[in-house]
């Protein structure tokens, strides 16, 4: 079992910055990949960034250059920096973990955290 707990969320103007952090406790040991994702009124939860198996990084188009995803080598704890924040930035952001053997993957999310970003 792995529980993640997200801060750092809150109310930003258009071209602010925000950073969002999310703290693993329990099994962390079996963290294969840690990630965040996030979710606006109306629309399905969608991938921000994840840094996966091997230390990859991958980021949705809409916030390559502008989010930047990381992690302390003990996948305890993975980060999310955001600059040139956009009013579509608006959204609730999961942290995400992968855990288990690579041949069976679960996902474990937090609670969310809420980012806005205003006008």
């Amino acid at each position: 079992q792995v529980q993640l707990v997200e801060f750092g969320g809150g109310l930003v103007q258009v071209g602010g910055s925000l950073r969002l952090s999310c703290e693993a406790s329990g099994s962390t040991y079996s963290i294969a990949a840690m990630g965040w994702y996030r979710q606006a009124p109306g629309k399905e939860r969608e991938m921000v960034a994840v840094v996966g198996i091997g230390g990859t990084t991958t980021y949705a188009d809409s916030v390559k250059g502008r989010f930047t995803i990381s992690t302390d080598n003990a996948k305890k704890w993975v980060y999310l920096q955001m600059n040139s924040l956009k009013p579509e930035d608006t959204a609730v952001y999961y942290c995400n973990a992968q855990v288990g053997p690579h041949s069976y993957l679960m996902p474990y999310w937090g609670q969310g955290t809420q980012v806005t970003v205003s006008l």
